[in-house]
């Protein structure tokens, strides 16, 4: 028996968890996988733990293994999204836009009025999903995103009314 994913990405059988600091080993994990440069665990569970985090975790599978996760923070009446990211198997099957609007919606919970993340500029797939939440650029921080033999990317500022 393998402990795969279920291959055929189905939506309906993810679950979606309040992220404890107890999961911040395997956040980190995915979060290395999908960025350069990463978060280490202590950087995870330091995020997890602060008493402002609003962070999910979505897992499927059988046995049940993460597949996805956003990590948030509140203050005074918005909220920012700090990091989200989906294994690359599950990207395009709409779990991102799951995970953004269970984060908008205990974001809303907590009286946030506002939502704020950056993005680069050249992550195509990211700013079409915010685009389509409604997000809207507030702000441009340029050369912001530094890479390893590539030209520096801008990270543009979005921010959804909630």
């Amino acid at each position: 028996m393998t402990s795969n994913v279920t291959p055929f990405r189905n939506i309906k059988q993810v679950s979606m968890l309040w992220a404890a600091p107890e999961r911040a080993d395997e956040v980190a994990r995915m979060h290395g996988r999908l960025f350069d440069p990463a978060w280490d665990e202590a950087a995870i569970k330091s995020l997890l733990e602060h008493p402002a985090s609003t962070s999910l975790v979505a897992v499927a599978g059988d046995p049940k293994q993460l597949v996805g996760f956003v990590i948030g923070q509140l203050a005074a009446d918005e909220a920012e999204i700090i990091s989200i990211g989906v294994s690359p198997g599950w990207q395009r099957a709409g779990l991102g836009k799951m995970l953004v609007e269970g984060l908008a919606r205990a974001a809303k919970r907590g009286e946030a009025k506002r939502l704020f993340l950056e993005v680069a500029e050249d992550n195509v797939a990211a700013v079409a999903l915010y685009n389509k939440l409604g997000f809207a650029e507030v702000g441009r921080r340029k050369g912001y995103y530094e890479r390893k033999d590539q030209p520096s990317a801008d990270a543009l500022v979005l921010s959804l009314s909630l």
